[in-house]
């Protein structure tokens, strides 16, 4: 984990790597605009008084440590507005945040997103098929936690795989409640004594699917708060750069001893659905244009509903309606739209072939 790569700014990256600080002054020394995504896990401030325990009075191995205690919601509101300061500038224009919290916190996380510009695309509802009971038995058992998803600005345009989340849903489209398991059984990290390396480790499921759904192979992802390095053994398997920072010794060496041992998929393996929506636009005018297509020439409805004749400008024209592909196929459907890339088809050997084919031509040309 030693390799370095330029930003947009022509600084070195320190790529791949974990770096040992304060969150905040880490952030300040690398250049603005070089990140793709960020995702942070801050301290919950859950504000726990003693300890808590089971109905049979063992003790519950709960979020006690010192950093996640904070004098006041003022200080904690300091402390947000400044990680997120700091985490604004390193994010590209059409960058994107997630931020995950619990009921303590993630309000207070979303009021200063907004405060500072960033634009709320969603919030994601994770909720934990095996959560921990209410052991005192005062309040809801606390089965989920929030994620905000956000862009820099509201003229930012983040990486969003819609067809690739689709995917991952069996072909549904993807909601915006998630349910995951928490960290169990092997892949929950311990230490030398046999306890939680970290207690509040969350599961790569979860990593899986905000980096599948919002970068693509290459993209930079920052983890600002890398505990136990779940962000970068994600981002390592999935052909993506992470840059983390962790302030304490114990959990660098854990995400270090981590990552080292995760194996990077090849590249095959990291190529995800793409969205018809990202294609380059292919007027139908230019398919006439280039002659794939004919003035005069007849198209007919695939599902044999119709036909109309090609013109000169890339219009078609039928019994009772001139118009574009997609105006004269409604037409013909009354319908209120349609698409005409895939609704009309051309003759060629006795096949009717779609037009679709010709504009798939044209793409495959100017992706090369």
């Amino acid at each position: 984990m030693k390799s370095t790569g330029a930003s947009a700014a022509g600084k070195a990256l320190p790529l791949d790597r974990i770096l040992s600080g304060d969150c905040v002054a880490e952030m300040q020394k690398l250049p603005p605009k070089s990140v793709d995504l960020i995702f942070a896990d801050p301290p919950y401030n859950l504000q726990l008084k003693g300890d808590l325990h089971r109905p049979d009075n063992s003790r519950v191995d709960a979020v006690n440590n010192a950093w996640d205690r904070f004098a006041s919601f003022r200080a904690y509101d300091r402390f947000t507005n400044a990680w997120m300061e700091a985490a604004r500038r390193l994010l590209k224009d059409d960058g994107a945040i997630w931020v995950i919290g619990s009921y303590h916190n993630v309000f207070r996380l979303g009021v200063c997103l907004q405060d500072l510009g960033f634009w709320v695309l969603n919030d994601v509802i994770w909720r934990k098929s095996n959560p921990m009971p209410n052991f005192r038995g005062k309040r809801l058992t606390n089965a989920h936690e929030t994620m905000i998803w956000a862009a820099k600005s509201d003229s930012g345009r983040p990486t969003f795989n819609y067809d690739a989340l689709k995917a991952l849903n069996d072909g549904v489209q993807m909601r915006s409640d998630w349910v995951l398991p928490i960290c169990s059984g092997h892949e929950r990290l311990k230490d030398a004594c046999g306890k939680k390396a970290h207690p509040t480790q969350k599961p790569e499921s979860l990593l899986h699917r905000v980096l599948v759904g919002s970068t693509n192979p290459g993209d930079v992802v920052l983890d600002p708060f890398f505990g136990s390095g779940t962000t970068g053994a994600v981002a390592r398997k999935l052909g993506r750069h992470f840059i983390g920072i962790e302030r304490e010794a114990a959990y660098r060496a854990v995400a270090e001893k981590r990552i080292a041992n995760v194996r990077r998929l090849d590249a095959t393996a990291l190529e995800v659905s793409q969205s018809r929506r990202a294609d380059p636009r292919v007027p139908f005018g230019q398919i006439v244009e280039r002659g794939m297509l004919h003035p005069g020439e007849k198209l007919y409805a695939l599902n044999g509903r119709g036909a109309a004749r090609v013109r000169a400008d890339g219009t078609l024209v039928g019994a009772d309606i001139t118009g574009s592909i997609h105006q004269v196929g409604a037409a013909l459907e009354g319908a209120p739209s349609c698409n005409g890339w895939t609704y009309w088809g051309f003759r060629k050997a006795g096949r009717t072939i779609p037009i679709d084919m010709l504009r798939e031509q044209i793409r495959a040309e100017m992706r090369a």
